[in-house]
């Protein structure tokens, strides 16, 4: 069984493996809570302030969502290129509960997978723009909470309990087979945005042998869908 202090030291480990790759140039310790009068442990990102969640619900561009979050510093890790990783568990009664695992690119820079030599040499790379590129926010999200009259939330297809959301866009839910553990999560996103021709960052990064049990809907499995490797 995975639980909420797993998950906090596995992103703390998670942290430091970035930062020694040299991928990392900021970041902000997770913090594990119990949440008042309940049964559920929470862990978030430290020193947010409370309001943070809030721009999420706000109609903006995204490029001021962004630098609104960069401001916050809401974020766990900010990458070379400025790109912004977010990782909030919420557990109950040691199972968990909901998780929002965000990947948010950076709209001004050029990505480091096509151009690594920018950022490794260390040159002045504020102002570089690649107008090929395209910035496309990830999120994966996960929410088991049922309502008042003890109905899940979740529904078959039209809000699977594990997702993928891609662009913010607000009906885009692509189901996914179980809740995902920070390790998969970071593996997935630096697999596919940071490895180069030549340098494979995930061979840094610690594998973690847990992971959480199906969540998949029946109906979800007759139509495109995301499984996870077990490992």
């Amino acid at each position: 069984m995975i639980r909420a202090r797993d998950i906090f030291t596995q992103i703390q480990k998670l942290t430091f493996k970035l930062i020694q790759s040299g991928l990392v140039t900021d970041q902000c310790s997770p913090t594990i809570r119990r949440l008042s009068n309940s049964q559920r442990e929470e862990v978030n990102i430290s020193d947010i302030q409370s309001e943070s969640s809030s721009i999420f619900l706000k109609k903006i561009p995204y490029k001021t969502l962004y630098y609104e979050l960069l401001a916050r510093r809401f974020y766990n890790v900010k990458m070379i290129d400025g790109a912004l990783i977010q990782m909030q568990y919420i557990f109950c009664n040691n199972k968990i509960e909901r998780h929002r695992l965000s990947f948010f690119p950076n709209p001004d820079l050029y990505s480091f997978q096509d151009y690594p030599e920018v950022y490794l040499e260390d040159k002045l790379y504020s102002d570089i723009v690649d107008i090929r590129l395209v910035c496309v926010p990830l999120r994966f999200d996960y929410d088991a909470s049922r309502n008042d009259d003890g109905e899940m939330v979740a529904k078959p297809i039209v809000h699977p309990i594990s997702h993928l959301t891609i662009g913010q866009y607000k009906n885009c839910r692509i189901p996914v087979k179980s809740a995902l553990t920070p390790y998969q999560f970071i593996e997935f996103i630096v697999r596919n945005f940071y490895n180069t021709d030549t340098v494979i960052y995930t061979d840094c990064l610690e594998r973690w042998n847990k992971y959480f049990e199906e969540s998949i809907f029946d109906e979800e499995k007759n139509i495109i869908n995301i499984s996870i490797p077990v490992y």
